[in-house]
């Protein structure tokens, strides 16, 4: 089982190291590494067409969607997954997938946890994922997409690639595809990422704000009239599956200050609750 992991990249120079060596550094796995960077001119051409860990492909897109695209239409393993500059794998996170998709051949798309920190690596909360629900999805996405794989087939068979229209928004249209063609999927409560919330990150900008806008217009009004029960069922949903019971526990990532090796961060007091996305 082979894995090929996309990058879409856009001056994102420091963040993009720390994501090629969380990467390199996973064990008992084949892998690709796919960076599709939009010419950036920051500094990132200067050394990522001469890193031998990955296969850079320079050249215009039309934003990270597209790019995400072409890395999968490029691809040439059995699990696909995209990981942002801005994101990192936990050790052990591809070993973990493949044994889930090992034994589970049925199940064509795995989401799973991922850690969130600071822009300097310190711990802001855990996000398990949930299986997407119909009405829930409208108003809490329970998932990660850096903790997202998928099986080839769903790129080559089902020829469900992100829809471009979106620039920000095209995580949550590509699951609502998901759900809409029916496709195999599970979650599952295993921590394969780490997503640093910079504060700057796409979601808080202007055009993924007009974006959600125009995604919320898309709502049934019947829907929209039951949101607190959908989101209140919701928070329910999590505390039943004990997203709210996390053990203390540590994790590793690399950081600005140390990108040649991983730091451990221990967390005594494990949060599930996003405090600062509230």
């Amino acid at each position: 089982m082979k894995f090929s992991i996309i990058t879409p990249s856009f001056r994102n120079s420091e963040w993009l190291k720390l994501c090629l060596a969380s990467v390199a550094d996973q064990q008992g796995v084949e892998y690709e590494h796919i960076v599709q960077d939009s010419c950036s001119d920051d500094g990132t051409q200067d050394w990522l067409p001469h890193d031998s860990r990955v296969r850079a492909f320079i050249e215009k897109d039309s934003g990270m969607y597209d790019a995400v695209n072409r890395g999968y239409r490029r691809a040439t393993g059995d699990i696909l997954a995209y990981l942002n500059c801005d994101e990192q794998y936990l050790p052990g996170a591809l070993a973990a997938v493949q044994s889930f998709f090992e034994a589970n051949p049925q199940i064509e798309v795995l989401l799973a946890g991922t850690i969130v920190t600071g822009g300097d690596g310190r711990y802001i909360c855990h996000r398990h994922a949930l299986a997407p629900n119909a009405r829930h999805i409208w108003f809490r996405f329970p998932m990660l997409t850096s903790s997202i794989f998928i099986r080839r087939r769903v790129i080559t068979e089902r020829k469900l690639f992100f829809d471009t229209r979106w620039r920000d928004l095209g995580d949550f249209h590509w699951v609502l595809a998901l759900m809409k063609n029916q496709v195999p999927l599970a979650a599952r409560d295993i921590f394969t990422s780490a997503f640093a919330d910079t504060g700057e990150n796409m979601n808080l900008k202007p055009n993924a704000i007009r974006e959600a806008k125009e995604t919320r217009a898309m709502i049934p009004p019947w829907l929209r009239l039951l949101r607190p029960f959908w989101i209140l069922n919701h928070r329910l949903r999590r505390l039943f599956a004990g997203h709210f019971q996390i053990p203390a526990t540590s994790y590793a990532i690399y950081t600005k200050q140390s990108p040649a090796q991983r730091v451990k961060f221990d967390v005594p007091k494990p949060t599930a609750v996003w405090w600062n996305r509230l």
